[in-house]
């Protein structure tokens, strides 16, 4: 009796399984191995896709072809206005000057000064005759002597940075000198203790030195 009872449940289970496949069919495109490929597909090269697309007004987009010989080299067209030209670096020095610390300087003039071997005055400035007597409200004064000390005392001790040529020469040399951050023929002219040269770049300086009553345009 329980062999026929299993056997029983074994038909109602088989008949509900076909049931359910009839219900509910299963897509064979999803459940099926894809085919073979053979070998003359595979080795079949790819389709190479070409742009078709149709080019408009080619001649008056395309930029025109330039022949090499068509060129023509001219020359840089001036400056807007005088800005640019006050922008160009100005060379007062040769290129072969170079900055120079020169040791234990001994002024030989009110704008002059030995030094290593070297013979210099400051660039820009003229000295004050050492024999020069000036003139106060009717009070004269050896003011050449005065001018010569001057620059002789404020140069004891220190060393001046000075853009010279690289080999000594034995003639005078005018050069651009520095003590410290101070330009010495600035230090000169504004405290009257020599000359601007005409045209030259301490002009504004002597003025002021004349206006302010320094050095030798001052008192004894």
């Amino acid at each position: 009796m329980m062999i026929g009872l299993a056997g029983l449940e074994l038909l109602v289970g088989i008949l509900l399984l076909v049931k359910a496949a009839t219900l509910f069919p299963v897509d064979r495109s999803l459940t099926d191995p894809a085919p073979d490929v053979g070998d003359d597909v595979a080795r079949r090269p790819a389709r190479t896709i070409v742009n078709s697309a149709r080019k408009i007004a080619e001649d008056l987009i395309a930029p025109p072809q330039i022949e090499g010989s068509e060129m023509e080299r001219v020359e840089p067209r001036l400056p807007l206005g005088d800005l640019g030209l006050a922008t160009r670096p100005k060379s007062s020095m040769p290129r072969d000057w170079r900055e120079t610390l020169l040791y234990h300087p001994v002024a030989t003039s009110s704008a002059g000064f030995d030094s290593m071997g070297r013979k210099l005055f400051i660039s820009g400035t003229r000295g004050v005759q050492t024999d020069r007597v000036c003139l106060f409200h009717e009070s004269a004064w050896p003011c050449g002597q005065r001018a010569y000390a001057a620059f002789s005392n404020w140069m004891r001790g220190r060393a001046l940075n000075c853009f010279v040529p690289p080999v000594v020469d034995r003639f005078p040399v005018a050069a651009t000198c520095k003590l410290g951050k101070q330009d010495v023929g600035a230090w000169l002219v504004s405290n009257g203790w020599a000359l601007a040269l005409p045209n030259g770049i301490y002009g504004k300086a002597e003025a002021t030195a004349r206006a302010a009553e320094m050095g030798i345009f001052g008192p004894p």
